[in-house]
């Protein structure tokens, strides 16, 4: 998962000129997981299929929508919070039949067939997606929402929070037809590969750190990596990178006259306002009171 996932690599319903675009995660460079909040005009149409895998959840109604894979039509008056689930590589018709707000998350082939090697015991041709339209799955719902929260805060390490929720969609989308796990527990990381891995958050704090990056220091699959490392560690990577970019956050606020901004840049984090967020959620305190206590 070399390349960002952008609005090119999906099937085409959100470059549809009637539909208006509030975000998108364009921007973001995320890798795993592409993810769109819109207002959908009626329309009906034919796509080609892509590899990737499609979630869209419904924001409002009821509406209904007609879809069409293969020979088989269906057609569902669809609820708040309910979902469109295609699998990858399935060419489909839809019909929107009233204005929509929604969300479109796309799941990369690769992260799946990670995570399906993980629950299937090291086979992933086991696995398998099942279309769905109009279910209400919680579990998918509260995902889908927070790549949408993930997506508009603009956070620096939303990279690895995308990371994160695009394996646990992955993983909701094998199991939810019911198919056992077979997971073995993931092995903790080595110390050595927490010494390679926690020094390369400590080098690179100012910059996006994906899940795929840390993996690839550890030597490990992505799934392996966050499961072996939050055994290691006691806590997840995402945690652990907020942590470290807090603890930055607050050396250099007592230990140089460095503008609070330019420190929150130099942390990692997207601009000033972020970072006085989550250091009081972090320490009870506003950078600006926690330099003035420390002098």
């Amino acid at each position: 998962m070399t390349l960002p996932f952008d609005v090119s690599q999906t099937h085409g319903i959100l470059r549809r000129p009637e539909h208006r675009i509030d975000r998108a995660s364009d921007r973001l460079g995320w890798r795993s997981l592409y993810v769109s909040r819109q207002w959908e005009q009626p329309y009906e149409d034919a796509f080609a299929a892509v590899d990737d895998h499609l979630i869209i959840l419904h924001l409002d109604g009821p509406v209904e929508v007609e879809r069409q894979l293969g020979r088989a039509k269906m057609k569902r008056r669809i609820a708040p919070g309910g979902q469109f689930i295609l699998p990858g590589k399935t060419d489909f018709w839809v019909r929107l039949c009233r204005p929509l707000t929604s969300v479109h998350l796309y799941i990369r082939d690769e992260m799946v067939r990670e995570v399906a090697a993980e629950i299937f015991a090291g086979d992933p041709d086991h696995a398998e997606i099942l279309p769905g339209l109009g279910e209400l799955d919680p579990v998918i719902e509260d995902l889908a929402r927070a790549a949408n929260h993930a997506m508009a805060g603009e956070d620096a390490s939303s990279a690895l929070m995308a990371d994160f929720l695009a394996r646990a969609l992955a993983a909701r989308l094998l199991t939810r037809s019911g198919v056992a796990a077979q997971t073995a527990a993931a092995p903790r990381l080595s110390a050595a590969q927490m010494d390679r891995v926690k020094s390369y958050i400590r080098a690179h704090l100012a910059h996006p750190i994906g899940l795929a990056d840390l993996a690839a220091i550890a030597g490990t699959t992505q799934t392996a990596f966050a499961r072996g490392f939050k055994r290691a560690a006691g806590t997840s990577p995402y945690r652990f990178l907020m942590q470290e970019r807090i603890a930055q956050a607050s050396r250099l606020l007592t230990g140089t006259t460095m503008p609070i901004a330019e420190i929150a840049l130099a942390c990692g984090f997207s601009h000033q306002e972020h970072l006085t967020r989550l250091f009081h959620r972090e320490t009870g305190a506003t950078p600006a009171a926690f330099r003035r206590r420390a002098s």
